[in-house]
C-alpha cells in the first residue's frame, strides 16, 4: 500500500498553515505518513470524496471554506458537535470503513481556556463579536460550558436565531455589533469568582479586512481578551487589551488546537506536544 496520507481541502487552499502543522507532528512522532493540501474547487466535492473513499492510503481530511456544508450530504454519518454546529471541518475515516464528518474547531477554541474552565466560578460571560462559521462553533462550545452569551453582529436578527438555534437552553442576548464601539460607563460586577470572555471570532481586524471597533469599556474587569484571527498574529484588539492590564489567547491557539483533534482521529494517536507548542509556534510565525 502507498505511504498513509491525509490533507487539507478547500478553494483557495495554498494559504492554509496544516500543512505545516500536521507535518511537524509526523516528523517529531515519528510516523510514516504525509499530510498535503488539496484545491478542491465547489462542483469537484462528490467526485474527491467519492476518489479519496475507494484510496486505503487516505486517511481523512480537513475541509475549509468553502465546502465545510457542501461536504455534509456525501458521508456515512455526521457526529456531535459538527451536526449541532451545522458544519464540518473534519473528515476522517472509521474503523469500518464509513466516512464520518466531526468538527474540531469548538473543542480547539476550548483548548486554551481549558484551566480557567476546570474552576468553579458564581458567574460565567462570554461577548463574542460575529456571527460567521466560527462564532457558530464557539457560541456551541461556550454554552456547554455554562457560559451566558451576549452575541453581537452586524444583524442582531441573525445573532438572535443563531442562540435560540445553537443554545436554546440559557438567557443569551444578541445585540449590534456597534453597540461596542462607544465608551460605556456601566458598572461592572467585580465580585471574586467570575469568568468573562470578550472574544472576536469575525473577520474584522484580519488583514485586508475592516478594523474591529471595540471599546474596552465594555470589558468587565480582569476579562481575558481571545482573538481567533491568525493574520496578524497580535492584531490591535489583543494589543489593546493587554495594554489595559487583561490576559489574552491569540488565534494559533484555537488553531493548533483544532488540529491536535483532527490528529489524533486522523493518526491515531495524539500529537507530540511535549514543548507547549513552543517550536511549532516559531515555525508558523517565522
Amino acid at each position: 500500500m502507498s505511504r498513509l496520507y491525509a490533507e487539507v481541502i478547500g478553494d483557495p487552499i495554498a494559504q492554509s498553515k496544516s500543512p505545516l502543522i500536521h507535518g511537524h507532528w509526523l516528523e517529531k512522532a515519528g510516523i510514516d505518513a504525509e499530510y498535503r493540501h488539496c484545491r478542491v474547487a465547489v462542483d469537484e466535492v462528490a467526485t474527491y470524496l467519492t476518489e479519496r473513499r475507494e484510496d486505503p492510503a487516505w486517511r481523512g481530511c480537513n475541509v475549509t471554506m468553502p465546502h465545510k456544508l457542501a461536504v455534509m450530504e456525501h458521508l456515512d454519518l455526521i457526529e456531535e458537535p459538527a451536526r449541532s454546529i451545522g458544519a464540518v471541518n473534519t473528515i476522517y475515516r472509521g474503523k469500518d470503513g464509513t466516512l464520518r464528518g466531526t468538527n474540531t474547531d469548538a473543542p480547539g477554541f476550548l483548548e486554551p481556556l481549558r484551566p480557567l474552565l476546570d474552576e468553579q466560578h458564581l458567574f460565567r460571560m462570554a461577548r463574542i463579536l460575529g456571527t460567521g462559521g466560527a462564532a457558530r462553533a464557539i457560541v456551541k462550545a461556550l454554552a456547554g460550558e455554562g457560559f451566558t452569551l451576549v452575541l453581537a453582529g452586524r444583524d442582531p436578527e441573525k445573532a438572535r436565531r443563531l442562540l435560540d438555534e445553537l443554545a436554546p437552553e440559557g438567557e443569551h442576548h444578541a445585540v449590534d455589533i456597534a453597540h461596542f464601539a462607544d465608551p460605556t460607563d456601566f458598572a461592572f460586577d467585580d465580585r471574586e469568582g467570575l469568568l468573562d470572555l470578550v472574544i472576536n471570532a469575525s473577520p474584522l481586524g484580519m488583514t485586508g479586512q475592516p478594523p474591529l471597533h471595540f471599546d474596552f469599556t465594555h470589558a468587565p474587569p480582569g476579562a481575558l481578551a481571545y482573538d481567533i484571527v491568525t493574520s496578524p498574529l497580535d492584531t490591535p484588539f489583543l494589543q489593546e487589551a493587554r495594554a489595559g492590564g487583561l490576559p489574552t489567547v491569540d488565534g494559533l491557539s484555537m488553531l493548533i488546537g483544532q488540529a491536535a483533534v483532527a490528529f489524533a482521529y486522523f493518526f491515531g494517536q495524539k500529537p507530540p506536544r511535549d514543548d507547549g507548542d513552543a517550536q511549532l509556534r516559531a515555525m508558523l510565525t517565522a
